[in-house]
C-alpha cells in the first residue's frame, strides 16, 4: 500500500487513472440521461396586448469634473 502519490508505483497510478475515468464517465452519463429525460418541464410565454416598440435613444450626461492633462 502506497500512502504517498509521489512514491507510488506504476500500478497505483494506473488504478488512480482508471477510477477517475470511470467516475468521469459516470457523471457524464448521469448528466446526459437527466437532460434527455427532462421533456415535460418546459414553459411558453403567453403574449397578450400590443407589441412595445423602442423609441429613439436618449443620452444624458453631466459631469462637474475638470480634465487634467
Amino acid at each position: 500500500m502506497n500512502h504517498s502519490f509521489y512514491s507510488a508505483d506504476r500500478m497505483t497510478h494506473l488504478k488512480i487513472v482508471v477510477v477517475a475515468l470511470v467516475a468521469a464517465i459516470g457523471v457524464a452519463g448521469l448528466g446526459i440521461s437527466a437532460r434527455l429525460s427532462d421533456t415535460g418541464l418546459t414553459q411558453t410565454a403567453k403574449i397578450t396586448g400590443p407589441a412595445v416598440k423602442a423609441n429613439k435613444a436618449v443620452v444624458i450626461t453631466s459631469s462637474e469634473q475638470s480634465a487634467i492633462r
